[in-house]
């Protein structure tokens, strides 16, 4: 029975394939390519890439960006990853026209560039409302938990460094007792006893110094946590599952679900930031009015009478009074959601 077979992969072309074949003539990564090279990158605050200390020159911005673009729609996000990625995958190859950036390269776009990537997506919602992909009629304003790249292990509070260090207090405490009891006792092996309590000691005050020291830097800074491996990251006491992380507001234009404006924060709620998201995102629309829903999360009466105030009709519901939130009263047009 015969079957279907490929070419043998030493057999020369007489013709070579083409790059421009790799990818359909509707692939979205066609997309991402007229889209950056449309970007005006030198206002959008892209810095360009410095030579190799040999001279050789860096890899144009736009290249770069295209990378992590094809990245973020395809949820390939690690550095690693997208090196990996630029070496066997036909539309990246495609997209970098053969280029190969290594992921330190990648890592140090991403980190020198980092304000630059806000006005990129401003111009994805300008394009988009050029196209009339919005509705700009009705938003949904909502809080997504991100996690970060530090454990809870790493991330410390006032009240968490107090019981460490009054642990080590008390540990310091029985370990003392217990040197001087061996201090006194003539039984044999007391020495090598003797040795492992203070090399413990040794260990208890050193971890205690570095926990006290982390809590007079928490005091000074004024911050509640203070996070060691990421520090704008903040531990999510609502959100178990998350963690350590960050909260990314988002507005949601109703038409097509597109994301019309978002920004990250830390904050632990969602309370406070639904005039500032609404808000942004209704001017980038530029609409004089719009209608906004979100859910309890959001529920205070000050950010709903901001709403109104900017012309956000906004639909908000309220939490029930066994969740010990007082409600407050809504102002004059405000629609609870029952």
């Amino acid at each position: 029975m015969a079957y279907i077979e490929g070419h043998a992969r030493d057999q020369a072309l007489l013709l070579p394939a083409s790059v421009e074949d790799y990818v359909s003539a509707d692939n979205p990564v066609r997309f991402i390519d007229a889209f950056v090279d449309d970007l005006d990158l030198g206002e959008a605050g892209f810095l360009r890439s410095r030579p190799k200390a040999t001279g050789r020159p860096g890899f144009d911005p736009g290249d770069m960006l295209k990378l992590y673009l094809y990245g973020y729609l395809n949820r390939v996000r690690s550095s690693r990853r997208l090196e990996a990625e630029a070496g066997r995958n036909l539309e990246v190859i495609w997209l970098l026209r053969g280029l190969r950036p290594d992921f330190k390269t990648i890592a140090d776009f991403r980190r020198d560039n980092r304000s630059a990537f806000k006005a990129v997506f401003r111009a994805f919602v300008l394009l988009c409302r050029k196209l009339d992909l919005f509705g700009r009629e009705l938003l949904a304003v909502d809080g997504t938990r991100l996690k970060a790249v530090n454990s809870r292990e790493r991330n410390f509070t006032k009240a968490k460094l107090d019981k460490y260090i009054k642990s080590a207090d008390e540990r310091l405490e029985k370990y003392l007792g217990q040197l001087d009891n061996a201090d006194c006792g003539e039984e044999a092996g007391t020495t090598r006893r003797s040795e492992a309590l203070a090399s413990k000691i040794a260990k208890v005050r050193e971890q205690r110094q570095v926990n006290q020291a982390m809590l007079e830097q928490l005091k000074a800074s004024g911050e509640s946590q203070i996070s060691l491996t990421d520090p704008d990251a903040r531990a999510m006491a609502a959100h178990p599952k998350v963690g350590v992380g960050y909260n990314a507001q988002v507005a949601v234009d109703a038409k097509h679900k597109l994301i019309a404006e978002q920004h990250v924060t830390n904050a632990g709620s969602d309370l406070g930031f639904l005039a500032e998201t609404a808000g942004a995102a209704k001017d980038l629309l530029g609409v004089e009015r719009i209608d906004v829903v979100a859910d309890m999360g959001c529920y205070m009466g000050e950010d709903i009478a901001a709403c109104e105030r900017g012309r956000h009709h906004t639909l908000c519901r309220s939490p029930p009074a066994r969740y010990g939130r007082r409600r407050r009263p809504l102002p004059q047009g405000a629609v609870p959601l029952r």
